[in-house]
């Protein structure tokens, strides 16, 4: 065996031209014809333009004649065609690499832009990561027409070690918030390719209103809830401290006004493609909230979401709220808490959940999670956080789960 891989070399060819069908058959049949071995094949097409290349090991007695065979076929098919001999040390060292130390970084905004990809890019080769390719998830958008198909995502398949892991994250973390775009660095391993259980918080999240204030403005004590609120999410106060004191407030409300509150709620961007999706491909979905079970069940009815838990408040015989709540306070550590419970349930590793959130208290379950990103969140949140969304709509998760638009549209 050593004896006739002696007696062989390894050649690159790569081709590019107008796409047409039938080019990939022809150079294939020809190499066939010659007894060629396949060792690496990748191919791009970007507007009906095609680059095409194929490394092959060939008996070196038959080498020129497929070369002038190829020659001939690329003149037929009006397609440029080049030769590359592959040194058989170096191939080897190549083939060592592959499979180790593999990263996927995806790039997100409402476009992207020449300055925006440069500078990932830049980040990656600082890094010292080698990219192996580059895909777009995302339908092509059209010019005559911008405001269709506003989204643009693509996403880069790396290799190698970077000098600091962490370091990259958060040069990527500056340059999304300094350059308005969104992005997700993950290890590509078997457990990104099978994410099973996504975790969602509720209030500016699901929905882009937080339902305690909408109640408190119905109590007329509007402003006290928003400002604990705000500083709550903030991490500047305890989250069950803050949750009491809010509660506390809506002492004497008619339970009445919940309805339609919840009928009237301002969904997010993207929650029902995201919802479909998710659906359609076996996910199973929780809302773990902060906020309350009367409008965390009114959305898990209405996306058939599968885990739903939220804070209980306290209603008399009279049909008020008493200011009081029932049950455990469902607050940071208890999201986390719950996630790591509703995985062993559905008997999903950890690493295999994905948790989005925006407030101080979603931070725990996006820490413990296998994808933890934020969402349009707080400055504390994102500067902690590994993956974030900005610019665009919840169904932005899609991108980072490998969705490609023609995924989601079947």
């Amino acid at each position: 065996m050593e004896k006739e891989m002696e007696n062989e070399e390894q050649i690159l060819v790569g081709i590019a031209g107008q796409d047409r069908p039938g080019v990939t058959a022809s150079v294939t049949a020809i190499l066939a014809k010659y007894d060629a071995k396949v060792l690496d094949i990748g191919q791009a097409d970007i507007h009906s333009t095609l680059s095409l290349g194929i490394l092959f090991s060939i008996d070196e007695k038959k080498s020129g004649q497929v070369m002038k065979e190829l020659l001939f076929k690329a003149t037929e098919l009006n397609i440029n065609i080049d030769f590359k001999p592959i040194d058989g040390d170096k191939y080897e060292e190549w083939v060592a690499q592959q499979g180790k130390n593999r990263y996927i970084l995806t790039i997100i905004g409402r476009t992207l832009s020449a300055s925006q990809i440069a500078a990932a890019a830049k980040v990656i080769k600082d890094q010292g990561l080698n990219i192996d390719s580059i895909k777009r998830l995302t339908g092509r958008q059209s010019i005559k027409h911008p405001e269709k198909n506003v989204r643009a995502c693509i996403e880069f398949s790396l290799r190698g070690t970077p000098k600091s892991l962490a370091d990259m994250q958060s040069q990527l973390m500056q340059l999304s918030s300094e350059m308005a775009f969104d992005f997700s660095l993950q290890r590509d391993n078997m457990y990104r390719r099978m994410r099973r259980l996504i975790c969602f918080d509720m209030d500016s999240t699901l929905i882009q209103t937080e339902c305690i204030d909408e109640l408190a403005m119905k109590a007329g004590v509007g402003d006290q809830v928003k400002e604990i609120t705000e500083r709550a999410m903030r991490g500047e106060i305890d989250f069950k401290e803050s949750f009491k004191e809010r509660v506390a407030l809506l002492k004497g409300l008619d339970v009445s006004v919940m309805k339609d509150i919840a009928e009237n709620m301002p969904i997010t961007e993207g929650v029902d493609r995201l919802m479909a999706v998710l659906k359609r491909y076996g996910y199973k979905i929780a809302i773990l909230s902060g906020g309350f079970t009367y409008f965390g069940e009114f959305l898990q009815r209405k996306y058939g979401i599968d885990y739903m838990y939220a804070n209980e408040l306290e209603v008399d015989d009279n049909g008020k709220l008493t200011g009081n709540y029932l049950g455990d306070i469902v607050d940071g550590n208890r999201k986390a808490e719950l996630l790591k419970l509703i995985a062993q349930v559905e008997k999903v590793n950890l690493a295999q959940t994905i948790a989005v959130g925006d407030g101080a208290n979603d931070l725990p379950m996006i820490s413990q999670a296998g994808l933890g990103i934020a969402f349009h969140a707080k400055p504390r949140v994102k500067a902690n956080a590994k993956q974030s969304i900005n610019t665009i709509g919840l169904d932005g998760v899609l991108y980072f789960l490998g969705f490609k638009d023609s995924y989601i549209s079947e």
